[in-house]
């Protein structure tokens, strides 16, 4: 294990959001980033060291990048992992591998199965005639998914009759993708964990998840009786995973609370949105843990800092007279910087803390 001196580069590939609050929390512990992003601006660029603006697959960009960083890490998972082969020796954290997985519906749920994972039924979807097939073995109502590239709600179609099949392979364009059956659960839920390079495991407590048009809309905790009796079997699958990718890093793994075993959804391989709260509501954030974690320094604590803490998205228009917030005692307002307050797009968050 290596662990950087203060003024170390941390090279972060994405200019988004989360690159922005990594930068943040590198900065109180002597570290400078620099980011990689394809944007001409971008608002983890607006408080990063540096920024090279290149393609994700330049390969000439990405080596002079690493030239420049003792470390790589991202803030993005949807990055072809090929063209990082160009990184050379640079120490990358999480492992590409962890990366490609978490990148692929497929693959992720293979993989999580293969640790102990109990998931809804699903079935690879590679073209028009295997969305039949999987109908027939799935049946309706279930959730065509694109295999890659999808968040946010972004690449999914219901499917509630078997008639509608045709429609949706064409709203996702024929893209290959994954047809999974529509469950009923009592509640969604996290797991935030984050593995140092000494093989150090630690998990925040999970928060409970509501989504409004497949989007994040809160994280609450303490979360209900049912989620937190389900943590232990969530905690022992992500250590499993975990130690499996020898990952270095926070990850997050998302879970349906069913019955009377959690059932696993999705993975990844960064910080997560439902981890914005461990900023005022965590005696360690998980951004500080990320770059901990990658720094090779000791991880710091995932405890519960506060009675109640909800964090709650500020999507599109909702972030315009954000700032009354900053007169509601216990509130704490995160503006993300960006310009286009478009119809679902993250402009920010707020987190209410009681303590």
């Amino acid at each position: 294990m290596k662990t950087l001196p203060p003024r170390s580069i941390i090279g972060l590939i994405g200019g988004g959001q989360l690159g922005r609050m990594l930068a943040l929390a590198a900065a109180p512990l002597g570290y400078r980033v620099h980011i990689y992003t394809p944007e001409s601006a971008s608002c983890a660029g607006d408080v990063a060291w540096k920024v090279t603006q290149a393609a994700y697959d330049d390969h000439a960009a990405l080596a002079a990048f690493a030239a420049q960083v003792d470390v790589v890490s991202f803030e993005f998972e949807n990055v072809d992992v090929r063209p990082l082969a160009a990184l050379g020796d640079v120490p990358v954290f999480p492992p590409p591998k962890a990366l490609a997985i978490g990148q692929d519906r497929s693959s992720e749920k293979a993989f999580a199965e293969q640790y102990g994972a109990r998931t809804a039924p699903w079935a690879e979807v590679p073209d028009r005639a295997a969305l039949t097939t999987a109908l027939e073995r799935i049946g309706t109502p279930s959730i065509l998914k694109t295999n890659r590239f999808g968040y946010d709600g972004k690449g999914q179609v219901p499917i509630n009759a078997p008639e509608e099949a045709d429609a949706a392979w064409a709203a996702l364009k024929g893209q290959p993708a994954i047809l999974e059956a529509k469950i009923a659960f009592a509640a969604e839920f996290s797991l935030i964990g984050v593995r140092g390079q000494d093989g150090a495991l630690a998990f925040y407590d999970p928060p409970q998840n509501v989504h409004e048009s497949g989007v994040l809309a809160t994280s609450t905790l303490p979360a209900p009786p049912m989620i937190t009796a389900q943590a232990a079997q969530a905690r022992a699958l992500a250590s499993r995973m975990a130690e499996a990718l020898d990952y270095v890093g926070v990850f997050a793994l998302e879970f349906f609370a069913t019955g009377d075993a959690p059932l696993f959804n999705e993975m990844a391989p960064r910080v997560h949105n439902s981890g914005h709260w461990t900023i005022e509501g965590a005696e360690t954030s998980q951004f500080e843990n990320h770059i901990r974690a990658i720094c090779g320094l000791p991880l710091g604590s995932t405890a519960l800092a506060a009675r109640h803490v909800e964090m709650t998205n500020l999507l599109g228009a909702a972030a315009n007279g954000c700032h009354a917030l900053l007169s509601e005692r216990g509130a704490h307002l995160h503006l993300y910087g960006k310009d286009d307050a478009r119809e679902g797009r993250k402009m920010g968050h707020v987190t209410r803390v009681i303590r």
